[in-house]
């Protein structure tokens, strides 16, 4: 069944905010913001950890790294991009209209918890080419490893940032779904360069994401998603 990937991810990400709502209630105030910061350190090493996998390369004895210009363009560009588009408005306006329809007008965290979960279970090599094996083998694994990572991550993040969090299943349905349907034309784009290089941006991302939960929100980094485009384009050029 095509799409049964992104079900089953959009499904994780929903059992993950419930699990984390009913666990929020047991964390006063100070305890919460604990595991919010505990929540960000876990994501800057996860970001790290990818994008050390693409940049650093064994030589024999000794590591050797590479890629510096490929990702000072593609953040540099991507972020010019992102900014003059301003998505990370689009974001918070999408994020403040749930807020007011799905009954939280009265929970101030509710648009940042919706923003951070969404950039941190949307970004990444997994939700492409997982989406892409749905789309054309009908092969929903990838996919459900992601919703186990997700269940666990939104789990987290909404027992420390709230209900916002789990709304965050709505641009993961839309994201993977649309990538699901258009697979035949996305599919010889994605060679194993160019997967090399999502999955390297996605994670500088991630950790860009992984700084604004430890230190305060200081990296617009939805303005940074047009990186990861670049990254794809990046792979077919001369860098």
């Amino acid at each position: 069944m095509m799409g049964l990937g992104t079900l089953i991810n959009t499904a994780g990400i929903l059992l993950g905010g419930l699990a984390g709502g009913i666990t929020r209630k047991l964390f006063n105030e100070i305890q919460q913001e604990a595991l919010t910061k505990a929540c960000g350190v876990s994501v800057l090493f996860l970001g790290i950890a990818g994008a050390m996998e693409g940049m650093l390369k064994a030589d024999g004895a000794a590591i050797t790294s590479g890629q510096s210009m490929f990702v000072v363009l593609c953040i540099s560009i991507g972020a010019i991009i992102g900014e003059l588009i301003n998505i990370e408005d689009g974001f918070e306006r999408f994020g403040d209209w749930l807020k007011k329809k799905s009954g939280n007008a009265k929970d101030a965290g509710f648009t940042n918890a919706f923003v951070t979960a969404s950039l941190t279970v949307c970004i990444g090599a997994m939700a492409i080419v997982g989406a892409i094996q749905d789309g054309i083998l009908h092969d929903p694994s990838t996919l459900s490893v992601k919703a186990v990572l997700d269940f666990i991550i939104i789990a987290v993040m909404s027992s420390s940032m709230g209900k916002g969090c789990v709304f965050s299943a709505i641009p993961v349905f839309l994201f993977q779904g649309s990538i699901t349907l258009l697979a035949g034309l996305l599919s010889p784009l994605m060679t194993d360069a160019a997967v090399t290089g999502v999955s390297m941006i996605g994670s500088i991302l991630i950790f860009c994401v992984g700084i604004n939960l430890v230190f305060g929100k200081k990296v617009r980094v939805a303005n940074l998603l047009p990186a990861v485009v670049l990254a794809v384009i990046g792979t077919y050029l001369p860098l």
